[in-house]
């Protein structure tokens, strides 16, 4: 029922509608807002234009706009952007992207919402366009806290706009035909909207048993969108402003809104009155009190807005004196429609067809800060949001079940009412970093990236991009075990310690890998690991601090390899006896293999360790050779072979 979410009730004139129509009387049609036969008018002579004005197109896709015909609307809207393209206006972008994702046709609502937001190059929209776009498709990964059903009470007409009231709930309709046979207005061809008092089934959130609320109060008028103070003795509710039981217009024949203020005594209202925020020249509704009655929200189309309709707020005193409007700001409002405010527990939800969303209004959550302002709105996402209207969205005290309205698909009539459950969010956050190679410090793609929680359980797995950059969900308050792995490479594992914010970020958890290449040479047409010449005292084979730095290299291509396995061999120069040199290489040999072990490798992974002294010198420096320092350094060496890999 688009008409009560702009509110506004626009009273027109009844046209006849010809076979035949002429552009100037779909104009007439169009300016007297009976959009259902200006929709038609503009079809038929747009058959029969070969180059359409601009407004020609505009009119055409809003008389199919404005009474919710998205496929219809899109065709002539495209039109208009083909003749305008960039000197579209905000409005009009707004209007052509939502018809595109009314239809679902994401892919290009999002194209052209990135060259609006280019167009227009506000930094701040496009950081909101990119953290909400962020939050939806990860919203549309998880597994959804809401189950929705649609409820047997709804009718074929208008049904919508949930309150709590005590233990029953109030909500607007348009199903009571039986006491106007007049029509509401060409634009939608309705009755007027009443509220309604029902009954509620805790088992499984049914309405039943409605019945007229306040019969005393409910006129041929518009009553709609009610709310109540903690006691539910005081009621505040919108309607048409009325004077001497005659509709007040304005220049454009629009009948504004205005929001009533009222007394529950005895099932009926007294002391009506309007708040002192109300005018004849602009339209205030949908108001809402927080839990403790001491604020109320609502909607309006002041002047002096960020949009069609923006969402305000004032306080309310003791004794019922009321601040100025205070407009909840650009976080909040967009350029589009800002609507259905309900705070409760600290958290405002309301509508919106200007952030980012499935299509048409949506809802949104954004939680009151300390500081007196609001959080960036997050989208509920399906199923509580579909590509059509999405509103009126309530939940009781325990944040466990509520109801929202919708005129998606598959409903009974207009607008529905659906009741829905809410699971407990999941709580997740994002773990990011990037993976480099430890030599050259260059970043390495496609590595993969796993989460682990204690029981080796796998949390989550990705690849580096390009970039060599990763971004990985897990669960929040976990000790999460990661480990980065890349085929000839070493792998490298991280701890990392989660908090309890849910959708919290912890960045740079950064890995770096070793090249096995890097580690390795060949030598005499076998594989080692690389290392310097390993030093012991003379005549002495303990593992010294010199011996330590390299043979960490062993045990690190060891830890990083797990498959590798090796054989240990020791030499030493011709210097000496060569019984001597045979034990002493040996000895040097187990030494070493007893400092592997000592380190945490398995025993099974080397093969032996074995000293052969002098029997396998690499040069010419035999027994009687003389030969220089440097070369029989050639020949004192421990090579770590590598067998297997």
């Amino acid at each position: 029922m688009k008409k009560i979410y702009i509110l506004s009730l626009v009273l027109s004139i009844t046209f006849s509608f010809a076979q035949k129509t002429n552009l100037k009387q779909a104009d007439a049609l169009f300016r007297n807002y009976s959009y259902t036969d200006a929709s038609k008018a503009y079809e038929e002579c747009l058959q029969h234009i070969k180059n359409p004005s601009a407004q020609t197109l505009k009119n055409a896709a809003d008389s199919y706009y404005f009474i919710s015909d998205a496929r219809n609307a899109l065709k002539w809207y495209r039109k208009l952007y083909e003749v305008q393209g960039n000197n579209l206006t905000d409005i009009y972008y707004l209007r052509y992207i939502q018809t595109m994702k009314a239809v679902m046709d994401y892919d290009e609502a999002d194209r052209v919402t990135k060259e609006y937001l280019n167009k227009k190059g506000d930094q701040k929209e496009i950081n909101r366009y990119v953290a909400q776009k962020k939050q939806l498709d990860s919203l549309a990964k998880a597994r959804p806290l809401y189950q929705i059903k649609n409820l047997d009470i709804n009718t074929s007409k208008s049904d919508f706009g949930t309150t709590f009231y005590k233990e029953q709930i109030v909500f607007t309709s348009a199903r009571d035909t039986t006491k106007f046979s007049e029509k509401l207005y060409t634009w939608n061809n309705q009755p007027f909207l009443n509220l309604y008092l029902s009954e509620r089934n805790p088992a499984d959130g049914s309405l039943f048993n409605e019945s007229l609320f306040l019969p005393n109060v409910m006129s041929k008028y518009h009553e709609a969108t009610a709310t109540f103070d903690p006691s539910g003795k005081t009621m505040y509710y919108t309607t048409n402003i009325v004077k001497k039981n005659k509709l007040v217009v304005d220049g454009n024949k629009i009948n504004n809104f205005q929001i009533i203020k009222g007394s529950i005594v005895d099932n009926k209202l007294e002391n009506p009155q309007g708040v002192f925020f109300n005018s004849e020249d602009y339209s205030v509704g949908h108001p809402c009190l927080s839990d403790d009655g001491q604020w109320l929200f609502f909607a309006s189309d002041m002047p002096g807005g960020y949009g069609e309709t923006d969402l305000y707020v004032v306080k309310i005193a003791d004794d019922g004196t009321m601040s100025s409007p205070l407009n909840l700001g650009a976080t909040i409002n967009t350029i589009g429609n800002d609507l259905f405010p309900f705070f409760k527990n600290g958290m405002l939800y309301f509508s919106s067809d200007g952030h980012y969303g499935l299509g048409d209004l949506d809802v949104y959550e954004s939680k009151f800060l300390p500081d007196g302002t609001f959080s960036t709105p997050r989208n509920l996402g399906a199923p509580i949001n579909s590509n059509k209207d999405d509103f009126a969205y309530i939940v009781d005290k325990s944040d466990s079940y509520g109801y929202v309205s919708s005129n998606r698909a598959g409903g009974k009539g207009d607008d529905d009412i659906y009741s829905f459950v809410k699971g407990k969010p999941v709580c997740n956050q994002n773990i990011s970093g990037i993976a480099v190679d430890r030599k050259t410090k260059l970043p390495l793609a496609d590595v993969t990236v796993m989460a682990y929680n204690s029981f080796k359980e796998v949390l989550g797995e990705t690849k580096t991009n390009y970039e060599g950059k990763y971004a990985i969900t897990v669960p929040c308050n976990k000790m999460v075990n990661m480990i980065a792995a890349k085929p000839n490479y070493s792998s490298d594992e991280k701890s990392v310690q989660t908090t309890k914010e849910n959708e919290g970020e912890i960045p740079n958890i950064n890995f770096e890998l070793s090249n096995y290449d890097d580690l390795v040479v060949k030598k005499r047409g076998v594989e080692m690991v690389d290392v310097q010449p390993i030093y012991f005292d003379y005549d002495k084979y303990d593992i010294t601090p010199k011996a330590v730095e390299e043979l960490t290299k062993v045990v690190f291509i060891m830890q990083k390899f797990p498959n590798i396995r090796i054989k240990i061999e020791s030499h030493t120069d011709s210097r000496g006896k060569d019984a001597y040199n045979l034990k002493l290489s040996d000895n040097r040999a187990k030494s070493t293999r007893d400092y592997i072990l000592s380190q945490g490798i398995d025993a099974s992974r080397i093969e032996s360790a074995i000293g052969y002294g002098e029997t396998r010198l690499i040069n010419k420096c035999k027994n009687g050779v003389k030969c220089t320092e440097e070369e029989h350094l050639l020949n004192r060496r421990s090579d770590f072979i590598i067998i297997q890999k």
